[in-house]
């Protein structure tokens, strides 16, 4: 039997990643152009109410309250490869639904919202099993490097996805865009099924529940992951609330056209683009943990520019806190997910992972739910004005918590 050399396996394992990469890109850009066209499928084709449109955000997101928790077992059991393909497929049958159903004149508003729930219900065992997916492809010297590409590639889909998006539905109309998306996760299947599978490892002989327990019972003990879970929670609540805000405020509010919506939600990629570039070099001169705190104090205070945005002549408002609210949160996850995928025992990984998204993204529902709420009792722009204020909240848990007396992540936890 013979070995591969260690440069034959690097290069192997390099070409691998680089599949994964692709077909995490190519769906990515997809859905980042939905994100833009699908309220507005909502507002312009089914004339949507305001609540409408927050209630479809919501449902996008929902799916991480009922399957959050059981996703870290599911992906556990299954294997990884295989899975993800399976998702991408399910997410394009249900996105290409849209089109034939208003080629059809059949498209109606609970069409789109079980389009949008069964999108995101794919979406969480999805993320779940590329976020273990990725620790099998590389080594752990490598995981912070990759972390932060992959979040430079997805702050570049966010830009150009987005800012393709808004210019889209002005020539080919929302209901195209999302038959675009549909024919990126086909391409995204394809591409998964080149790589080679990989199967975490498992308990099969214990219950369900147990291995939920563990999960769950490793990341609420632990000094570090538990307050890091809650400054994703705060963080990601905050994001759903602008996001669902975003489109209504724009076009109601300001006035904007379609286009423009999708340049102003795309500064979220630039945003996202400046923090996945500067976050390795940032976190060593100042260390992971201070890292996180800076930068979502400064986002913070950057975000409160959105709100003085009221007419297209002041856009730029809106374009200036949307990057400063994503350089917080971008940093801060790179330095938070790298830290999970390092420090958690590699049986646990996928049960870690989807504790904290169950928790940190089963808000995001709410934050888009209360955003409508609020919206509809105080108006737009004071909800906006609310909801911007919560970004200074995420920096403010870290301070309150270990790690501010630490330098590093890792050390936060020794202390």
């Amino acid at each position: 039997m013979t070995t591969q050399a260690p440069d034959a396996r690097n290069a192997t394992a390099a070409r691998m990643f680089w599949r994964f990469w692709l077909a995490s890109t190519v769906s990515r850009a997809g859905s980042n152009m939905t994100s833009v066209a699908l309220p507005l499928v909502a507002l312009i084709v089914l004339e949507a109410t305001t609540f409408q449109v927050t209630l479809l955000a919501a449902a996008s997101q929902a799916a991480w309250l009922f399957l959050g928790l059981p996703a870290g077992v599911i992906v556990q059991r299954y294997p990884l490869r295989d899975l993800q393909v399976a998702m991408d497929l399910v997410r394009m049958a249900a996105m290409g639904s849209v089109p034939i159903a208003w080629w059809l004149d059949a498209l109606t508003y609970p069409h789109l919202l079980l389009v949008a729930l069964i999108t995101s219900l794919a979406s969480v065992l999805f993320d779940v099993g590329n976020s273990t997916f990725l620790p099998a492809l590389v080594s752990k010297e490598e995981l912070t490097s990759r972390n932060s590409l992959i979040s430079g590639t997805e702050a570049v889909t966010q830009t150009g996805g987005r800012s393709l998006s808004g210019l889209l539905v002005t020539l080919i109309g929302a209901v195209g865009v999302l038959l675009i998306d549909a024919v990126t996760y086909l391409v995204s299947a394809v591409i998964l099924r080149t790589l080679p599978e990989r199967r975490p490892e498992t308990k099969s002989n214990v219950p369900a529940l147990q291995l939920i327990r563990e999960g769950w019972d490793f990341v609420v003990r632990h000094p570090v992951m538990r307050p890091c879970m809650i400054w994703a929670t705060v963080i990601n609540f905050v994001s759903a609330a602008l996001v669902a805000l975003t489109p209504l405020y724009l076009v109601r509010e300001a006035g904007v056209s379609a286009a423009v919506v999708g340049v102003v939600i795309a500064m979220n990629g630039v945003g996202a683009l400046i923090a996945s570039a500067a976050a390795p070099k940032f976190a060593a001169r100042v260390g992971t943990a201070r890292a996180m705190i800076w930068s979502g104090l400064i986002g913070g205070i950057i975000t409160l520019a959105i709100p003085f945005t009221t007419t297209l002549g002041t856009v730029f408002f809106f374009l200036l806190g949307n990057i400063g609210f994503q350089f917080g949160v971008v940093t801060g996850s790179i330095m938070a997910r790298t830290h999970r995928q390092v420090e958690s025992p590699p049986e646990l990984l996928s049960r870690v992972m989807a504790t904290v998204r169950f928790v940190s993204w089963g808000v995001l529902p709410l934050g888009a739910a209360l955003s409508g709420v609020l919206a509809e009792v105080a108006g737009l722009r004071p909800a906006l004005w609310f909801v911007c204020a919560g970004a200074l909240i995420p920096p403010l848990i870290l301070i309150m918590s270990p790690v501010r007396e630490s330098r590093e992540l890792s050390r936060a936890q020794e202390g």
